[in-house]
């Protein structure tokens, strides 16, 4: 199982960068009379990949291609970072497999390790492939980035696998040993402080879950609603087929940050396409914006009824306070009725900072340099963004711990 653990890491090094190499492949095919060799279109392959799991690009562009560009900055070296996130979720994901396919064979350890080490040999290889004089990939984030992210997928895999396997006794003596070390060090933390974490990150992620999942639902309205104008920028790229199927392919990659981008119009601060530029609920100030079809499902200027996307966070956040109410009871049935009160106050406040971290790392992740010039800031503020929803979920959850709940109908109360 270990040689088929390697193998698995393998796989998932060659299945995601497949993912572009593909459609530009065929782009490669039906354009062969530009001159390009197939290599330029692997390494682009290979700088997206490496993109994808965040690892920054410098880009150098020829002078003159720089000058028929026409952008501000272009004529200097600059830095890509935006990441379609799509790769780094289809890494976790097979990292989850492979860690629970490792836990069920029996080889925890060697599995586990061999794995993210065979993984790390093959970013390694993809980011020197990738290397080139115009673009070139950040050396230690390139052995870093795409490690951790396949790393932290295995790990959580191996970690659901683990119940079933202790309850079958046959879980790695050093997987116990170091379960029995994080369990020693968590249970020095005083039991109060537990409990409200306990029931403060679990509230908290429910709260940031549901405003992600209305901003997909809110994206995929938006795109099909505006699909007459997207249409549109395709024609005017005028890529053909070929150019059309590869700038597709790009724009699924990007759509993770674009859920983020809406979940940060959904909190408020909103998103920037470009130094100066806004897209939040109560407008839209833009300049100049890449050609991206997708573009044109963005907002209009003015939104009379813009607003009413605020409601969302606190909504969520009411929901989560109400379910956090009445998890309370269990989780602080140890403390006496003046500390239990206590810790009811505090709970909305770590509903709040749980939320609000939680929504500055995702939009964080969605955010950076996109180009030269203007285009060096793109996507939300990480802080400003977590800030907010920080608390908008503290007012919600307070109401929601405060609100009333359905009197439970006793068997006194059916016989009257």
């Amino acid at each position: 199982m270990v040689a088929m653990s390697a193998l698995e890491a393998i796989i998932a090094v060659a299945v995601g960068l497949a993912i572009p190499l593909l459609p530009l492949t065929v782009l490669w095919v039906t354009r062969f009379d530009n001159g390009l060799p197939w290599d330029v279109y692997y390494r682009a392959s290979a700088d997206i990949w490496l993109l994808g799991h965040g690892v920054d690009m410098k880009v150098t562009l020829d002078a003159a291609l720089a000058a028929s560009i026409g952008v501000t900055g272009a004529d200097v070296p600059f830095e890509v970072s935006i990441a379609p996130l799509a790769f780094a979720l289809i890494t976790s994901l097979l990292g989850v497999r492979l860690g629970r396919r490792a836990m069920e064979a029996g080889t925890a350890f060697a599995g586990l390790s061999t794995a993210i080490i065979t993984f790390t040999v093959g970013a390694v290889f993809v980011a020197l492939s990738a290397t080139h004089p115009s673009v070139s990939p950040s050396p230690w984030q390139s052995v870093t980035f795409p490690s951790a992210i396949f790393a932290l997928g295995v790990m959580l895999g191996a970690r659901g696998a683990r119940g079933d396997r202790s309850d079958r006794g046959t879980t790695d003596d050093r997987v116990r040993s170091a379960q029995r070390t994080l369990v020693s060090w968590v249970t020095r933390v005083p039991e109060s402080v537990r409990a409200v974490v306990r029931i403060s990150t679990h509230a908290g992620g429910i709260a940031t879950a549901g405003v992600v999942t209305v901003a997909a639902l809110l994206l995929a309205v938006a795109i099909v609603g505006n699909f007459g104008t997207e249409i549109s920028l395709y024609e005017g790229l005028q890529g053909g087929v070929a150019g059309s199927l590869a700038m597709t392919v790009i724009q699924l990659l990007f759509m993770p940050v674009f859920v983020v981008w809406t979940a940060a119009w959904l909190v408020g601060p909103g998103f920037a396409i470009g130094v100066g530029s806004s897209v939040s609920p109560m407008g839209s100030l833009l300049g100049p914006v890449p050609s991206f079809p997708i573009f044109g499902a963005l907002p209009a200027t003015t939104l009379s009824l813009g607003f009413l996307g605020l409601a969302v966070p606190i909504v969520a956040g009411f929901v989560s306070g109400y379910a956090a109410r009445g998890r309370s009871e269990s989780e602080f049935a140890f403390a006496d009725v003046r500390t239990r009160h206590l810790l009811r106050l505090l709970t909305p406040l770590g509903i709040g900072l749980c939320g609000g971290l939680i929504m500055s790392a995702v939009s964080w992740l969605g955010s950076g340099s996109a180009g030269p010039g203007r285009l060096a800031e793109v996507g939300p503020h990480g802080l400003l963004v977590g800030a907010v929803f920080a608390l908008e979920l503290i007012v919600g959850s307070a109401l929601g711990m405060v609100a009333p709940r359905p009197r439970t109908r006793t068997s006194v109360d059916l016989r009257s």
